[in-house]
Formats: C-alpha cells, structure tokens, sequence
C-alpha cells in the first residue's frame, strides 16, 4: 500500500488511490485546494493515520529540507518512515529527504527527482555560510544581516 501526497489525491483516478495510506492532516489540506476532490477522497477506501513526526523532522534537518516543508509534509514523511512504504509526491524536498535515508519514493505526475541536494544558510551581506539546523531563517552570527536558504555548492 503506497502512502500518497496531496499531489496523488489530486491527480489520481480513483481505483489508482484505492487503497493508498494518507495522513488525517491532508484531508483538511485537500479541502482547502479542491472541496469536490476532497469529497472524492472522502468516500474511497483509505487507510488514514497520524503519527509523530519526530523521526522524519530529524530526517528533513539533516539534508537541510526541514525548512521547505509544510506539517503536512512531514505527516506524510512520517507515515511513509513508519510504514516503510513507498512514498508517491511530486514534491522535490521530500523526494530529497527519502533519498537521503534510502526510502523508496516515486513521483506523482512531474519528473522524478535525479540527485541529491542539501542546503545551507548563506548571509547576504558578508556571504558567511552555516548548516540548516531549523525551520526558521537567520540573522548573521558575524554581521547581522539576514541569512536566506540557498542550495549547497559542495
């Protein structure tokens, strides 16, 4: 049984989600997007769950991703950790994340993602680099100035 992202729930025809594992928080977040779709979603076999999302927060900090990633991100993360099941979403960051651990992920509906990234803070004034460590960006440590998210060089 695959554990689906919104993307899937979106996209998918029904008999494809059939089935699919999906975390409570989606449903509201499905809502939001498209209310006849998530009436849809509603009314199929599903197998939905929460879980804590502590292992997959973990995850996410040490490629850098946890910053790029919504709760529900990380609930579906967390169930497809749990399950060991592979995870379907179009979403680059948690493709980077399954990577990273060796989780089977594929994509939804957009091109699967080739390589693995990892990210850091870069300030933009005096250019000081430091490692992602929360979910939240940074003054500069040396200069003050605002440190912003960008893809690692190494």
């Amino acid at each position: 049984m695959p554990v689906l992202d919104t993307a899937a729930l979106l996209h998918w025809p029904v008999d494809r989600m059939q089935g699919g594992i999906v975390a409570h928080s989606q449903l509201e977040e499905l809502r939001n997007l498209s209310p006849q779709r998530a009436m849809l979603v509603e009314s199929i076999e599903m197998e939905w769950m929460s879980m804590s999302t502590g292992d997959a927060e973990n995850a996410a900090a040490k490629t850098g991703d946890l910053p790029r990633l919504s709760p529900v991100d990380l609930d579906i993360l967390a169930i497809a950790l749990a399950t060991g099941q592979t995870l379907f979403t179009d979403d680059y960051s948690l493709q980077n994340v399954c990577r990273s651990v060796n989780h089977p992920f594929e994509a939804v509906s957009n091109k699967r993602s080739e390589q693995q990234w990892s990210w850091e803070l870069k300030c933009i004034g005096c250019r000081a680099t430091k490692k992602v460590d929360s979910q939240k960006e940074q003054e500069c440590d040396i200069c003050g100035s605002p440190m912003k998210i960008k893809r690692s060089r190494r």
